[in-house]
């Protein structure tokens, strides 16, 4: 029997949920807070932000895009100056920036504390580290971790208790370091065998399945005090290009999708998963026009805020991919993903240029104040409920 029909996986070591009165349980796609969970403190930090810093909260860069250095590998006096300057919500790290546990962990905690001493709360400390062929820190041996393997074998293996251990794994070698989250899990579900982009990183071609993997492992991640980012909605397993080269085209409609691309990323919002990646895809049935997912208003907050109830933080991919950067300027592609409904900004090819364009499109009043303030209350949120759980 595959595992995964409801969401379940079997690990749950004895413990069951708590009872909930009717009305009191949280609706699917609210992310679960805490009960001391206190909004006013949202609310609070919200209202003491500039624009300016409301603006910078909504990317998530490189250190080198912050600091305009090469290479990166501490965070000292120019980095502190520069988040000051540009305090940005997240900081995403490469394998280039990773040299062994003490130098990453010292990098990152200097990081932390920049953002608690000038702003009042943490800041996104992220990686992509899927296990298997994508991990920036169990493929270099100065760091001594094991490494989880390919989801897919996972996947393959049928066993969802599987999926859980690797997240437990890969969530508490991550926590050590000083990251709070992690590019994973992928929830795309591999039904194109020409696509070799996502083979080995998805846990298989059953819809099912996959979200029985992607909410194990999720719980996993949040067990050890990593948050998940899943990736790439609305799914890029039934894709045969590769989107760092250009949009990868999904040939579906909304039905398709729902009856199987879209099972895992539900499960995974009801399994409350705090951030969901959309990829560079192009779903010419749906959209009509050859619009990247991450830039349409349809697929962002039609479908995935609309149809599938998330409330959570909406990250794009990397938009210094060929897919956004061969068709638009750095400033254009991220006003439109605003626009389209995203909370956070990845990786602009000029970061200065997408950040300014941004706040040009607010003082401009293309976007109004209102639509950033959404996007960083959701970011707020969790950030708060950070603090509580520390």
């Amino acid at each position: 029997e595959i595992c995964g029909g409801g969401g379940t996986s079997g690990n749950d070591s004895g413990k069951k949920d708590p009872p909930f009165t009717e009305g009191e349980k949280d609706l699917p796609g609210e992310p679960s807070f805490p009960e001391d969970f206190d909004n006013n403190r949202v609310e609070e930090f919200l209202a003491g932000m500039s624009l300016e810093q409301k603006i910078a909260q909504m990317f998530m860069v490189t250190p080198e895009a912050l600091t305009n250095y090469t290479k990166v590998t501490a965070a000292g006096e120019v980095t502190k100056q520069r988040f000051m300057q540009y305090p940005v919500g997240g900081v995403i790290y490469m394998a280039g920036n990773l040299v062994d546990p003490e130098q990453t962990r010292e990098m990152l905690t200097n990081m932390e504390n920049y953002s608690i001493e000038f702003l009042g709360f943490p800041v996104f400390l992220g990686v992509d580290e899927e296990g298997g062929t994508v991990a920036r820190i169990a493929k270099n041996k100065a760091f001594k971790v094991e490494n989880v393997g390919d989801m897919s074998d996972i996947g393959a293996s049928g066993d969802c208790d599987r999926a859980y251990l690797a997240g437990c794994t890969v969530g508490a070698y991550l926590a050590d370091l000083g990251f709070n989250l992690d590019f994973a899990p992928v929830a795309d579900v591999w039904s194109n065998k020409k696509n070799t982009v996502v083979k080995y990183r998805s846990f298989g071609s059953d819809a099912e399945l996959v979200r029985g993997m992607v909410t194990a492992q999720i719980k996993g991640f949040s067990e050890q005090g990593i948050l998940s980012a899943v990736k790439h909605f609305p799914g890029h397993g039934s894709t045969a290009a590769d989107s760092h080269k250009g949009a990868a085209v999904v040939e579906k409609n909304l039905q398709e999708l729902l009856e199987c691309d879209l099972v895992p990323f539900k499960g995974a919002i009801e399994e409350g998963v705090p951030f969901v990646m959309v990829g560079h895809l192009s779903l010419p049935q749906i959209i009509g026009e050859d619009v990247p997912a991450v830039l349409s208003k349809e697929i962002i907050t039609g479908i995935l805020r609309g149809e599938l109830g998330f409330d959570g933080i909406v990250i794009t991919d990397a938009l210094d991919m060929g897919a956004i950067t061969d068709y638009y300027n750095c400033a254009k592609a991220s006003v439109m993903a605003v626009e389209a409904g995203a909370d956070m900004l990845l990786m602009p090819k000029d970061f200065v240029e997408a950040y300014e364009g941004v706040l040009d499109a607010v003082r401009r009043g293309e976007l109004s104040v209102e639509r950033i303030d959404e996007s960083v209350r959701r970011i707020l949120r969790v950030k708060v409920e950070m603090m509580i759980r520390k």
